[in-house]
């Protein structure tokens, strides 16, 4: 009889049918399948399972995720195993303004490069393993901009010897703003920084910077510097980084050290110093700087600014560590002055904070405002992260109920909401659920009686709820994008409540005329004659205070306004400092 030849036949299938049994089923991707169905926007990727499941994609994101073109907001944190995005990313998500890629495990470069991304605003690449960014391994061509509408780059946290040398064309439009490339390894700073115009913050503290050129000076909108744990050879200027203002390191910069020259401290003569205050003149016109100055001062928005050493009692947040892997930034202000009795004023005000929700905040993904009646805060004030079982809140129009019960609510709110329309939009606070996916603990702001008066990005609580009679708001701004993210969107807050407060009182709404859910929301019968707060002091300005951001250990986070917040453009408002 024949035999029959080893690998063939039924014993051959078998062995085929055994290796594809045995061979790892692909990792599943729920996260993706729901932003696909439901269209998401916004996208956050974390926790314990995509370490292994990144590490099964080669140590990549897997490729389904660039084909989700609708995303805006994309984070992808803590995953050690992540060591490239992956190919796909600039082709795939072209409408991206945000990309959050900390703590991860990429470098030492970016193959392939990030860029293009016509539409990013915001990224972060802290914390990860990053030795170098040089063309093509980097952010994105230059030729042509690979960042065209960068306003934010977080570096910080990496092994890198130098910043992107092509930085400047990368992101040539005068909109990058902040850069942050603190706890690297560089030892220079280009003089080609200069070209930054737009630049207004620059923290290059804890690197082996030795010197730091003179054209930084050259920055026109340059208000805040770091270059602390730096040695610099400059003994001076060592000192000054520990304890002068901004203002004062620029100045001793421009006049070229201890020498009174440039560089290596050699006198220059006039047609240079010329030269350098016309390039200063230009880079100002390109960016817009003083225009406002040629407006008439009449119609204008006053918006006071009351100093720390101003105020009495000044209100205080204190940040605790717990934040840093879940909401890390914060900023906080006071204003006085808001009128809300007459009309649908306080419907206006709180149709705004809709808006830039929508529109600045980007659906609340670059960031969350909370506002609250000042009368009921209790200071000082905790931002801190709780888990969700132990996070108790009175929601707005809600009884009280842990956060955990409180999302699980939303949710079959949503479900049961998606059944009724028969479709997938969600509106309210349904639409950002999905924010808090694969977080172990929500962040919180608790005041001094110990009572959680705001959740974000979910909602306020309502014991500090906004109502007519409000004149004393305390706001907040919280991102996971930047901090610089927080303060522009807490300028463009400032500058809308100012907008609304001059409109209440040219156009003198009778105040018999608010609207029905106004009136509920304050409790109270409108005031029978007609006359605003703002009306009988004469005046529309309102007086912001600063808030300071505390750590753990009291020291000074952030102070909002500093003299570099509410440098607004609108050439018709006035801040008076």
């Amino acid at each position: 009889m024949p035999r029959k030849c080893p690998g063939r036949g039924g014993s051959g299938g078998a062995m085929a049918a055994a290796a594809a049994a045995a061979a790892p089923a692909p990792e599943a991707w729920p996260e993706l399948e729901l932003a696909e169905r439901e269209r998401r926007r916004e996208l956050l990727l974390t926790g314990p399972g995509l370490e292994r499941r990144v590490r099964a994609a080669g140590g990549r994101l897997p490729p389904r995720l660039f084909s989700l073109p609708l995303l805006h907001y994309l984070e992808v944190s803590g995953c050690g195993s992540l060591r490239e995005p992956g190919p796909g990313l600039a082709q795939g998500l072209p409408q991206l303004h945000s990309l959050v890629l900390r703590r991860n495990a990429l470098g030492p470069g970016l193959s392939p490069e990030l860029g293009p991304l016509p539409a990013l605003r915001v990224l972060d690449l802290s914390g990860n393993a990053l030795e170098a960014l040089p063309p093509g391994q980097g952010l994105g061509p230059a030729e042509p901009p690979g960042l065209p509408q960068l306003q934010s780059l977080n570096l910080s946290g990496n092994r890198l010897r130098e910043l992107p040398a092509d930085l400047a064309r990368c992101a040539p439009r005068p909109l990058l703003s902040e850069l942050a490339a603190a706890d690297n390894r560089l030892r220079e700073l280009s003089p080609d920084i200069a070209h930054l115009a737009s630049l207004k913050t620059l923290d290059l503290s804890n690197n082996q910077l030795s010197e730091v050129p003179a054209e930084l000076a050259d920055c026109p909108k340059l208000k805040e510097v770091n270059f602390r744990g730096n040695k610099l050879t400059d003994r001076r200027l060592e000192k000054m980084v520990h304890g002068c203002q901004t203002k004062s390191i620029l100045e001793y910069l421009r006049s070229g050290g201890r020498g009174g020259g440039r560089g290596k401290g050699k006198a220059e003569g006039p047609e240079k110093e010329e030269a350098r205050r016309r390039r200063r003149e230009r880079r100002r016109r390109e960016s817009g700087e003083g225009e406002e100055e040629e407006v008439d001062h009449a119609g204008r928005l006053l918006l006071r600014v009351l100093h720390v050493s101003e105020n009495p009692a000044p209100l205080t947040v204190q940040v605790s560590p717990t934040v840093r892997d879940v909401r890390p930034f914060i900023v906080g202000a006071v204003v006085r002055g808001m009128d809300l009795k007459p009309g649908n004023a306080l419907r206006r005000f709180l149709t705004s904070q809709t808006k830039l929700h929508e529109d600045v905040c980007e659906k609340r993904t670059a960031a969350t405002i909370a506002t609250h009646d000042l009368q009921a805060v209790r200071g000082p004030l905790l931002y801190t992260a709780r888990p969700p079982q132990d996070l108790k809140i009175v929601p707005l129009g809600r009884k009280e109920v842990k956060a955990k019960d409180l999302v699980r609510q939303l949710q079959l709110e949503a479900e049961e909401h998606r059944k009724q329309k028969k479709r997938q939009n969600l509106s309210g606070l349904h639409r950002y659920l999905h924010l808090l996916d694969g977080k172990d603990s929500y962040p919180c702001l608790v005041d001094a009686d110990g009572d959680v008066i705001s959740f974000p990005p979910i909602t306020n609580s309502e014991k500090t709820k906004i109502k007519k009679t409000t004149s004393a708001l305390f706001l907040e701004v919280t991102s996971a994008a930047s901090l610089q993210t927080c303060k522009q969107v807490m300028d463009a807050l400032v500058l809308k409540m100012a907008e609304i407060n001059k409109y209440t009182l040219e156009n003198q709404e009778d105040g018999s005329l608010s609207d029905p859910d106004a009136d509920a929301v304050s409790g109270q019968p409108p005031d029978p004659s007609g006359s605003s707060g703002a009306e009988k002091a004469g005046s529309t300005a309102l007086v912001v205070e600063q808030v300071r951001v505390l750590d753990e250990d009291g020291h000074l986070k952030v102070v909002y306004p500093s003299k570099t917040d509410l440098g607004l453009a609108a050439p018709h408002v006035t801040v008076i400092r």
